[in-house]
């Protein structure tokens, strides 16, 4: 079998969108390929099949991101034995890794999660550092991913708009699945109690990282509205991250913050409404997520949720940091149930028909074998 190295910035025990992403595709690629994962040492792993290889981490944290020490040398010396080379973030690890498969002309692929220039000026809190990290950070992807083989992006929109940016490597969609074997409705009241809740509360919920480009300021501000005319509303926030974004949720009255979970599901079944007030996104995994256990998803228009999700079809679109037009749509779900019943089955059907984990796998496992054949 070919060997795969897979670099990334972020990994479990950290759960996030990339760490689920990882732990859902990593299984399923060990079948074509011997793997070796170059991942930040944020403590211990299970790893089946594959090997990892922990880079220690720096002691400061820039928002919710704790970056690895730049380790070039040893990278390097685990990319020169690869046939391919898979990174998954604009990090230490893997900007070392691309400039390693270059100077060996490895076969360079890269999964686009995030936007980086959007999202690392949106992650620090200082107005001045935000100004320069935006056109730093854009002219630093651009060069980095101007020297892939292939990037995998998980929509056309962004296709698209990285073909604006004048990053011309060439592009692949596929869209990220979701296991919905796994994620599925749930018995709601039962899932309340057995996580504490009253049946006859109403539960606001978000799961995922906590960064400040998450805007979930928007989301407490909203349920604070709520809360003046409604005393059964509770919101219920899953997740870590930025400390200061942590601190909004902590020891406030009628807000349930659990932290991190390892395992979401029964979490998300047993919200009512779904929330996704994000600045920026590209796919938004915990979106799918809550809409394949048939949650009642109300979210901003970013990236290629706004074209996953039909307006009062399978979700609601709220308009950008707007906290009143939150309220009232999150306050149309609490009175119409049969609103959220159709919402959350159509949600569901939407995830069946477009975003399943076995075809990402196979799709992504066509796009690695079509540039190693194509570097022969």
């Amino acid at each position: 079998m070919k060997n795969l190295v897979i670099a990334t910035d972020n990994y479990l025990p950290r759960w996030d969108g990339i760490s689920r992403f990882l732990s859902e595709i990593i299984p399923r690629l060990t079948k074509e390929y011997d793997i070796t994962v170059i991942a930040p040492d944020f403590g211990k792993t299970k790893n089946k099949n594959f090997k990892v290889v922990k880079i220690p981490v720096r002691k400061i944290v820039l928002g919710d991101f704790q970056p690895a020490k730049i380790r070039y040398l040893k990278i390097k010396k685990i990319i020169k034995e690869a046939d391919v080379v898979f990174t998954q973030t604009i990090g230490p690890i893997g900007m070392c890794a691309i400039i390693a498969a270059k100077r060996h002309s490895k076969p360079l692929i890269a999964f686009i999660h995030n936007i980086e220039w959007e999202l690392f000026p949106k992650a620090v809190s200082m107005p001045l550092a935000k100004k320069f990290l935006y056109p730093i950070t854009k002219k630093i992807v651009r060069f980095l991913y101007n020297k892939c083989n292939l990037l995998i992006v998980p929509s056309s929109n962004i296709s698209d708009m990285l073909g604006w940016q004048k990053i011309v490597s060439k592009k692949k969609v596929v869209h990220l699945g979701v296991n919905a074997d796994n994620f599925v409705k749930g018995d709601k009241e039962k899932a309340k109690r057995e996580l504490a809740f009253k049946p006859r509360n109403f539960i606001i919920g978000y799961h995922g990282r906590l960064g400040r480009e998450k805007d979930l300021k928007t989301l407490l501000r909203a349920f604070l509205r709520i809360r003046k005319n409604n005393k059964n509303v509770r919101l219920l926030i899953v997740g870590s991250g930025a400390k200061d974004v942590e601190n909004l949720f902590k020891d406030k009255e009628y807000v349930i913050f659990p932290g991190p979970q390892d395992n979401i599901i029964p979490w998300i079944q047993a919200m009512d409404v779904y929330v996704l007030s994000s600045l920026t996104e590209t796919s938004s995994l915990s979106t799918l997520e809550a809409m394949s256990c048939e949650v009642a998803v109300i979210a901003t228009e970013v990236g290629f949720v706004k074209d996953y999700i039909e307006d009062f079809s399978n979700g609601i679109f709220f308009e950008k940091q707007h906290p009143y037009d939150l309220s009232k749509k999150i306050e149309l779900l609490m009175r119409d149930s049969r609103l959220r019943e159709k919402l959350g089955r159509n949600a569901r059907k939407k995830i069946l028909e477009d975003f399943q984990w076995p075809e990402t796998a196979e799709r992504i496992a066509e796009a690695i074998n079509s540039v190693i054949e194509e570097k022969k």
